[in-house]
């Protein structure tokens, strides 16, 4: 009898240490984004954690981090530090990593893209690989690219249906090239980060802010502090799922593979999910009060010449073999 007990306490011992050495071996990954958790940014990285724990038998887990909290608030740092290793994963939007690679504003020079078949031409495209391997020398491997959406105006001044309309309107920007698209229209650019916007908005210490539809203005509730709206399409912006060179490098070639699948789907579900809500999203904005105004042609041509110069200035900061790969592939999708 006392053998048999002492063999129920080894047996004991050895399945808590089992598990106790499976607890260890589990690896949690951060990952970091500027937006709230209501957003389809959001969205898409709790599907990629939800995705990679499942891939991996839990062997790997993801917790994700809105609002940009492991950075301090600060959106722009986030690329720098998973660049060199302190944080391991992120979601972030290309006009954010400006400040770090000036080649990622290609993908928002002001009126490059006119329809969503131009845009998947490129960051389905061979021209999104430039990009890649920028951002790799920066220790950033790029696992999938999303979308943040075409970024509309809004602002609680009046309706703003020509370049004139904008001279003197005080308008939050998230980087530096929108600050010069911003000077060209004879508005007051004002950088921001994103986590003290809606406070700028709703004290008046801006009068506008753009971003797109279905990804931020609708989740974040701009209607509630914003009364009007542009639907102008002045400008695109992508976000893409990033890890740390250091972090990938540690992977076998099929933890690898498992990641990266894991990525490309969570993606594809977060352009889903902001596509279709910005196609409901007008309407929605009008139920909630916002007036809409809605550019002709014609009207969005004058935008397009009026933010002429920051475009050139900005291609030329880019450099001509990217910007001209961007619109051979537009130029290709027949669009």
């Amino acid at each position: 009898m006392k053998s048999l007990g002492f063999c129920k306490l080894v047996l004991t011992v050895a399945v808590a240490g089992a598990m106790a050495a499976g607890t260890a071996s589990a690896e949690t990954l951060r990952l970091s984004h500027n937006t709230g958790d209501s957003t389809t940014w959001h969205q898409g990285a709790e599907r990629f954690a939800e995705l990679v724990s499942e891939a991996t038998d839990g062997e790997i887990g993801v917790r994700v981090f809105p609002n940009a909290q492991l950075s301090g608030g600060d959106q722009m740092r986030q690329a720098e530090m998973v660049g060199r290793g302190a944080l391991d994963l992120l979601v972030t939007s290309a006009i954010n990593v400006t400040p770090l690679v000036p080649e990622m504003a290609v993908f928002s020079l002001p009126y490059l893209y006119a329809t969503y078949d131009q845009v998947d031409a490129t960051t389905r495209g061979k021209p999104v690989e430039l990009l890649e391997e920028i951002l790799e020398e920066r220790g950033i491997v790029v696992l999938a690219w999303g979308e943040n959406g075409f970024r509309e105006l809004t602002n609680s001044v009046r309706p703003i249906r020509t370049p004139e309309d904008m001279r003197g309107l005080n308008v939050r920007v998230a980087g530096p090239m929108y600050v010069d698209v911003m000077n060209s229209l004879g508005a007051n650019p004002q950088q921001m980060q994103w986590t003290e916007t809606m406070t700028a908005l709703q004290q008046g210490v801006v009068d506008a802010q753009e971003n797109p539809v279905g990804a931020v203005i609708i989740p974040q509730q701009i209607y509630e502090v914003q009364d009007y709206l542009t639907a102008w399409h002045y400008s695109y912006d992508p976000i893409f799922l990033g890890i740390s060179r250091e972090k990938w490098n540690g992977y076998d070639a099929d933890t690898q593979s498992a990641i990266r699948q894991a990525a490309e789907e969570a993606m594809v579900y977060q352009v889903d999910i902001t596509r279709e809500s910005t196609a409901e999203g007008l309407d929605f904005l009008r139920e909630q009060g916002m007036e809409i105004t809605e550019l002709s042609e014609e009207e969005i041509a004058a935008f397009r010449e009026a933010t002429q110069p920051a475009f050139a200035e900005w291609a030329e900061r880019v450099g001509p073999e990217i910007v001209a790969a961007f619109q051979e592939a537009i130029d290709a999708s027949g669009d």
